[in-house]
């Protein structure tokens, strides 16, 4: 429109001061022509240069608008499906088992490998590496959607003990994965969903054991059969509640007749701060009722079977509660370069029962009402991509009451100190650890570890390890 207006002002002025038809050259006549042919040739390309703006302005436009009708019509799906459940899953194809295999090895330098607590009933798989050369806690899983319905698992802890390979069953379950609403049912044998650490599996922890409230108090971690229910809200912060039905007769519990006297709450919630950072809070309920829990303590001699020692726990009934919190950074939510974590948990535990300790011909008994609680905080700090650097600090502390004391041949302050009630001392851990992962599947640690046991006149159990963990085939995501 412009050069049309330009042409026509042009040609105008050419018009007003042009001199009349017998006054103009030949020369000047085809100056002119010349001239009108180069205004003509520039508006014809001016007005193709817009229409070419004006169609390619409306393609986009058409384009953005297909863009943001497919963006509506997968959101809609989106939210039509139920949510997955939190743990990431693996399925190679549709249908099709996911295999994967966990290798663990290390080499350690520890001053004692028997593990003793005051104050605290071992259980479950609470202990301390081995010295020198071992395997660690390799694992086999298989995991598939079984069908549009239903997700299964099963995976295997090949272990070496006391010379022996042993294979133990770990979990073993389904889940829904269509009920709707944001609510999914599990069943079968599975890690239970209280606080943050306990149904993540050990090749997935940052250190290379377990915190020490986790073993004193949940014996490693608590594993039982059940069915476990769980809600995810509908709500932009993260809410998700839960609760299970379980045998109740693993540690913290024990034998019980109906194996159904178990049972558990959890509830968690997070969401972003900003772009970088996020957090999650939970909190969770333990009880259980059981007949006989045998449990650990401290044996000069060696462990139970060595010393023909018979250390039980009868007619028991425990509570735990529990609280946990996470926060993760990440410039711009991007972990590949930098990223830093940070996690607390703090246990409280309930227990009474009637305590009975028999080595030999002798004989102890009386009623045990005790209270211990413990927590660890932990920082993971990747300073470039690969590389983490890591501190942990555990701490425990036990208030056991003993009455009615029956001594058949065995005085007080013995059975405290053999079968593991005796709370003298307070211990803790201080831990360090720097690993290298050159990739998502595999991973180099050095951990050093001091720990104080708590016992009157003993010396730190200083712990050095190197260890590898390797995976191999399908793996799935890790938790939050």
């Amino acid at each position: 429109m412009r050069m049309q207006i330009v042409a026509a002002t042009v040609v105008a002025a050419l018009s007003i001061s042009a001199p009349t038809h017998a006054e103009i050259s030949e020369s000047d006549n085809q100056e002119i022509k010349l001239l009108k042919q180069q205004l003509d040739s520039l508006k014809h390309d001016y007005e193709s240069r817009i229409q070419a703006l004006e169609a390619r302005i409306e393609a986009t436009a058409i384009n953005a608008q297909e863009a943001r009708s497919q963006a509506q019509q997968v959101s809609q799906e989106l939210a039509q499906k139920p949510a997955r459940p939190e743990q990431g899953k693996v399925s190679s194809n549709s249908f099709n088992p996911a295999i994967s295999l966990i290798l663990d090895g290390r080499s350690t330098s520890i001053d004692e490998t028997e593990l003793s607590l005051p104050g605290f009933q071992l259980g479950g798989e609470a202990g301390l590496p081995e010295d020198g050369f071992a395997t660690g806690h390799n694992e086999l899983v298989m995991s598939a959607n079984i069908d549009d319905t239903f997700y299964g698992e099963l995976s295997t802890a090949i272990v070496r003990e006391a010379g022996e390979t042993e294979v133990e069953l770990e979990e073993a379950f389904i889940e829904t994965l269509a009920l709707g609403h944001g609510l999914t049912l599990k069943a079968g044998q599975f890690y239970s969903g209280i606080g943050y650490l306990n149904d993540v599996h050990d090749h997935a922890h940052d250190f290379a054991d377990r915190p020490l409230v986790y073993e004193a108090l949940l014996g490693g971690h608590l594993l039982d059969t059940g069915v476990q229910v769980s809600w995810l809200a509908p709500t932009d912060t993260y809410l998700r509640f839960g609760a299970e039905f379980l045998s109740g007769s693993e540690y913290p519990s024990g034998d019980n007749g109906s194996n159904a006297e178990g049972f558990s709450l959890f509830a968690k919630t997070g969401g972003d701060i900003n772009a970088s950072s996020s957090w999650q809070l939970g909190a969770s309920y333990y009880t259980a009722e059981f007949d006989v829990r045998e449990a650990g303590g401290h044996h000069h001699h060696g462990g139970e079977e060595e010393s023909g020692a018979d250390n039980e726990l009868l007619n028991g009934e425990v509570e735990l509660y529990g609280v946990d919190f996470v926060y993760k950074w990440a410039p711009q939510g991007n972990p590949r370069e930098r990223n830093f974590i940070f996690q607390a948990e703090y246990f409280f535990r309930d227990e009474d029962g009637d305590a009975e300790f028999v080595e030999g011909a002798d004989f102890a008994e009386a009623y045990y009402d005790g209270e211990q609680y413990g927590y660890y905080a932990q920082a993971i700090y990747q300073f470039m991509p690969r590389w983490r650097i890591g501190a942990r600090y555990d701490y425990l502390n036990a208030d056991n009451d003993i009455s009615d004391y029956v001594d058949g041949g065995i005085p007080l302050d013995e059975f405290l100190e053999e079968s593991g009630l005796g709370d003298e001392g307070n211990p803790d851990r201080y831990t360090l650890m720097l690993d290298y992962s050159p990739s998502h599947f595999s991973r180099i640690r050095l951990q050093y570890s001091q720990l104080d046991t708590g016992h009157e006149g003993a010396d730190d159990n200083d712990i050095l390890m190197l260890q590898y963990l390797m995976s191999l085939g399908s793996h799935g995501a890790h938790k939050y």
